[in-house]
């Protein structure tokens, strides 16, 4: 699906490695022996690189018993037992754009400013290549670039746009837009929401209102909800994510900005602390930089 990608994986991970790995193979290539004094110092890297201080020491403690379960006694050999260890921490689900039921609907949330308008545009993008037929819903009527954003990335993917007035009712735009999606056998309709976190009570309202549309109108698609999370941000990301997880369930995270930080460590503390699944990551200012999120891929870029 979205193109290529190792390679930009890897190159936008570049910041996140030189934090991380560089750091790693230092410590473990200068230590004469294994000792609590290495795996103190190991831990501070993790915390440096946003993996948050909770998450590192459980990586730590899983560490310590990888090393002795395999009888390491070379520090340089530690490595891959961490690679080991982070990998499974974090899942090898199988994350994949192809819907496992049409039709689909995805409710995708987010403060303003973490990408939420450009990871619409990439995922209907992506849907499209795959031959699916996509609509999305401006639903975000409050921001006032929001729509005309949405219009200019809905024209680049091809993808049709269904919008109201600016300020006008989002509950109103999603039930115009599912029943276009009825009416044109659309497989899946995305529909973009407010996201005034500092404004709790309304966004709850809000998001409850869309989700009883959905259910009412269009009680036979499949709905995912997934929030978009800025990774430059790094542990207020986290914060963020748990102030949504308590006004509605999240099926999963969209993390944007990879490319441009140093705490893709991030991943790691999202998935340990939140227990919600890393989906998509960008890694790219391109249409086709949004990327189907896997474990194993993102450890071995991040090494």
């Amino acid at each position: 699906m979205f193109g290529g990608f190792f390679d930009k994986l890897k190159d936008g991970l570049t910041k996140t490695r030189n934090s991380i790995t560089e750091k790693v193979s230092e410590v473990l290539n200068l230590a004469i022996r294994i000792d609590d004094e290495l795996y103190e110092e190991l831990e501070e890297i993790l915390i440096t690189a946003d993996i948050g201080a909770e998450t590192s020491i459980y990586v730590i403690e899983k560490l310590k018993k990888k090393v002795k379960e395999n009888k390491i006694k070379d520090p340089t050999e530690i490595r891959p037992c961490l690679k080991e260890v982070l990998i499974e921490l974090l899942g090898e689900d199988e994350n994949s754009i192809n819907p496992k039921k049409l039709p689909k609907v995805m409710l995708i949330i987010g403060v303003n400013g973490v990408g939420k308008t450009t990871s619409i545009g990439k995922i209907a993008a992506a849907l499209k290549a795959e031959k699916y037929k996509v609509l999305i819903a401006a639903a975000d009527t409050f921001r006032a670039a929001a729509i005309d954003q949405l219009e200019v990335w809905s024209s680049r993917a091809s993808v049709e746009l269904i919008k109201h007035q600016e300020g006008s009712d989002p509950a109103a735009v999603v039930f115009d837009a599912v029943q276009a999606a009825k009416a044109r056998k659309v497989d899946v309709l995305i529909c973009d929401t407010a996201g005034r976190l500092h404004n709790k009570k309304n966004l709850m309202d809000e998001l409850a209102k869309i989700n009883r549309v959905i259910q009412r109108e269009y009680s036979e698609a499949n709905m995912e909800t997934l929030l978009v999370l800025d990774a430059t941000t790094g542990q207020n990301g986290v914060e963020q994510a748990k102030q949504f997880m308590a006004i509605c369930p999240i099926d999963g995270i969209i993390l944007t900005k990879l490319d441009g930080t140093a705490k893709g460590g991030v991943v790691i503390s999202i998935k340990k602390q939140l227990n919600i699944p890393v989906k998509y990551i960008g890694v790219g200012e391109g249409i086709d930089d949004l990327q189907e999120f896997n474990s194993r891929d993102f450890v071995e870029a991040l090494f």
